[in-house]
């Protein structure tokens, strides 16, 4: 999200440049693994502004955190959405992807985009021996890699054209927007 805002407060000022508001201690990210229902009772006693914004995933864990969402919504100063596409990955522009990996990946928006994009490096890489064959824990490993650099380097590739094309409703836009709107009732 931090390079992302910094390609479009370039072009749109009105939108915060998180990695600025970041270094000016504006605001603080806190990525969140796995179930954050314990962060949000953790945050709640600061009555600071928040904003968070939830990978969709699939059901049933997309209906737990809209369930969370809700709850988050309700307090003053909080604001929560979940993404209309899988993952923040899947707003990459394949184009980018493709500047950094040499693959050509090939996704929809509720395809594991770094599961696709993991298989396809592997395979590219390796003649003798295929993604199928590997164990479970070299998968998973493979993908949180590719998930890493699918949001630093990839991303680094990214355009507004690019960026317009793969998220053509602005949803990036209306979230930097909000985060605007909260940072200034803060």
């Amino acid at each position: 999200m931090t390079r992302i805002s910094t390609l479009l407060h370039a072009e749109q000022p009105a939108l915060p440049d998180l990695a600025a508001m970041e270094g000016n201690r504006q605001l603080i990210f806190f990525p969140i693994g796995g179930h954050p229902r314990a962060w949000i009772k953790r945050l709640a006693p600061l009555q600071l502004a928040e904003f968070h914004i939830y990978d969709a995933e699939r059901p049933p864990e997309s209906e737990q955190r809209e369930m969370l969402i809700a709850q988050i919504n309700r307090r003053p100063r909080c604001r929560a959405v979940l993404t209309q596409k899988r993952s923040l990955e899947n707003y990459l522009h394949p184009r980018a992807i493709e500047a950094v990996a040499d693959i050509t990946p090939t996704f929809g928006d509720q395809d594991c985009v770094a599961s696709e994009v993991a298989q396809k490096v592997f395979d590219s890489r390796h003649n003798d021996y295929c993604w199928e064959l590997l164990d479970h824990r070299p998968r998973v490993k493979l993908r949180n890699r590719a998930k890493h650099w699918l949001n630093t380097s990839a991303v680094e590739q990214m355009t507004v054209p690019l960026l317009q094309e793969r998220d053509p409703d602005g949803e990036i836009i209306s979230w930097l927007e909000t985060i605007a709107q909260l940072a200034e009732t803060a």
